[in-house]
């Protein structure tokens, strides 16, 4: 079973202030695992560490102490062991309109990666392995997608080619950093259920990132509470949210929308 496992990771930043040179500590003895076929949602405010640790796990940054391992092996900076790291763990990013560059048709989008990892033999390959992850992801007609650029597309759908774009060189970690935050609320419920599925389907692991308590505990096997860059809460998600020890947990059950509560009062 593969595993993505944060072993006592710290994270500090030098800050120039003035004259001064501070530090900042962003991540905190963190530690967890993100497991093959199960969901860790990471929530949290803005601040409290989520993105840092969206960058370490990338190897986008260097841990000050601490350790990233995959399947027990530590995860190396250069070389091949990064890039078969990268073929492993792969991102959807939280700005579908950002991610994407107009210039290009969505069809050359999924075709690089595809490239980059060596997952295709030809051109006709190529073009059969850009219409099963467009089809994967719930966009078709496949064909008719990878003719259009990014500005033909809405929101939901711009958000599922990045998805189908990290599915391209075979991750079995998939980090989803706000995947929803920025689309309309009527879709977002369609995307968070594609990466359900597909996490269930192709036995991905998946760290979902989020401020979002509601849906953490909705798409969620375990949630891990941030709190000023140390996990202050953790556990299988209904435990988390109906039970909470800690203070900064309680508050944040407390204003997520509870519709049984408001239909019960």
């Amino acid at each position: 079973m593969s595993a993505l496992e944060f072993r006592s990771v710290s994270k500090e930043y030098r800050i120039r202030d003035g004259r001064r040179t501070r530090t900042l500590l962003a991540v905190d003895d963190v530690s967890f695992t993100i497991e093959a076929g199960r969901t860790t949602a990471l929530v949290g405010q803005s601040g409290s560490g989520k993105s840092t640790i969206a960058k370490l796990l990338l190897q986008l940054e260097r841990p000050t102490r601490g350790t990233v391992l995959l399947d027990d092996e530590p995860v190396h900076r250069h070389g091949a062991g990064l890039r078969s790291y990268r073929s492993a763990v792969q991102m959807v990013f939280q700005d579908p309109f950002a991610s994407l560059n107009p210039f290009h048709t969505i069809g050359h989008h999924l075709a690089r990666p595809l490239r980059l990892h060596g997952k295709v033999r030809s051109r006709d390959d190529e073009r059969t392995q850009v219409r099963r992850l467009l089809e994967r992801v719930r966009l078709t007609p496949a064909d008719d997608i990878a003719e259009r650029r990014p500005h033909e597309l809405s929101g939901g759908q711009r958000q599922r080619v990045a998805i189908a774009r990290a599915l391209a060189p075979g991750p079995r970690i998939l980090i989803a950093d706000e995947p929803v935050s920025m689309l309309d609320v009527s879709i977002r419920l369609g995307v968070l259920n594609l990466l359900a599925d597909l996490q269930r389907e192709e036995d991905l692991g998946v760290l979902y990132i989020t401020h979002d308590l509601a849906t953490a505990r909705h798409f969620s096997d375990d949630i891990l509470v941030m709190y000023r860059g140390v996990v202050v809460e953790r556990g299988p998600a209904d435990d988390v949210i109906l039970n909470p020890t800690h203070e900064y947990t309680k508050l944040l059950a407390e204003a997520a929308p509870n519709p049984e509560k408001r239909l019960a009062s």
